[in-house]
């Protein structure tokens, strides 16, 4: 069945998760060709975390021998338990937090205390939520210039570094055939489209509606375009249990379309990033506000005219980023 697993019996969505006892039943039943993967949980705190019998479910499904798969998770829990960053099911603390952003604990006391930074008090320690802590970089991402840029993206290094991660380069994430120029799409709803069945079509992308449905919601949350006519779609959470491994596509219009814009600007260039992991996801979206943030790249892009010439530029601007 192409672009999609295939299942041995049943579907999973015949699964209604009620107890943890279900969930062995369902890893008897189903068996996936990839790695055991969280999906989704049906409780949460009503703050988006997981309830406290959601956890214990969370937590039994990890240490399960036997569990292929934990059916029935919130998408927002889409995370691969043996690979993605422990973070993602723990708090930081002040200092574990002063740890992954290079600063001192006093430091981010006083963010904290100030409001600076997403935290809530437990008794009298500080505690701040991984999510909320990626969400809160990622809108220091999008409103910083070239030197906070620097900054940031030095930061997420080590902290990708210190977990062996590899270097995070645009060109490589970038596959040809996910580059359209132009792409044929007029309206807002019809490139969010475009650009899905763009990622889609490289075999990398499993669920294409799920992810555009994904994208959208983002983009009603908050629109992603850009000031100088370039959007950077993506989910609010990564997605990992839809994708091959991470990826990025590429559109551009032959003319700006309203896209949400700020102050009603038309948006040409569309770069739709797909994330195994929030670190990932930040790790990407640095690296390229960097290369957006480059007028003489957005120029040589525009005037690309084949998806072989747009990527080239793209490799040769990103080799100039110190």
């Amino acid at each position: 069945m192409s672009g999609r697993h295939c299942y041995h019996s049943k579907s999973v969505n015949s699964f209604k998760v009620n107890f943890p006892a279900k969930l062995v039943e369902a890893a008897q039943d189903v068996r996936w060709p990839s790695k055991a993967v969280v999906k989704r949980l049906p409780a949460n705190d009503g703050l988006g975390r997981p309830s406290y019998d959601t956890t214990k479910r969370m937590r039994s499904a990890r240490n399960h021998p036997t569990l292929d798969r934990l059916v029935g998770l919130p998408r927002e829990y889409n995370v691969d338990p043996q690979e993605h960053n422990p973070m993602a099911h723990e708090d930081f603390d002040i200092d574990s937090l002063a740890a992954y952003l290079h600063l001192t604990p006093p430091q981010v006391a006083k963010m904290a205390d100030r409001g600076n930074l997403p935290g809530r008090k437990v008794g009298k320690q500080w505690r701040f939520a991984q999510a909320e802590i990626h969400h809160w970089l990622e809108e220091r991402i999008g409103a910083s210039g070239e030197r906070e840029l620097i900054q940031v993206e030095g930061v997420l290094d080590r902290a990708g570094k210190k977990a062996g991660d590899d270097a995070v380069s645009i060109g490589s994430l970038l596959p040809l055939e996910a580059i359209e120029v132009p792409l044929s799409a007029r309206t807002r709803n019809s490139v969010v489209s475009s650009m899905v069945k763009l990622a889609s079509r490289t075999g990398l992308l499993w669920d294409s509606e799920k992810m555009a449905e994904a994208v959208r919601a983002r983009e009603t949350l908050h629109p992603t375009a850009l000031d100088n006519g370039v959007a950077l779609l993506h989910p609010r959470r990564p997605m990992p249990t839809v994708l091959a491994e991470p990826m990025i596509a590429l559109g551009r219009t032959h003319h700006g379309i309203p896209f949400g814009g700020p102050r009603g600007m038309l948006t040409d260039i569309f770069f739709l990033i797909c994330s195994f992991d929030d670190r990932g996801h930040l790790r990407t979206l640095a690296r390229l506000s960097r290369l957006v943030g480059d007028a003489d790249f957005l120029s040589a892009l525009r005037e690309a005219d084949t998806p072989s010439a747009t990527h080239d530029c793209i490799v040769d601007f990103e080799s100039r980023i110190p």
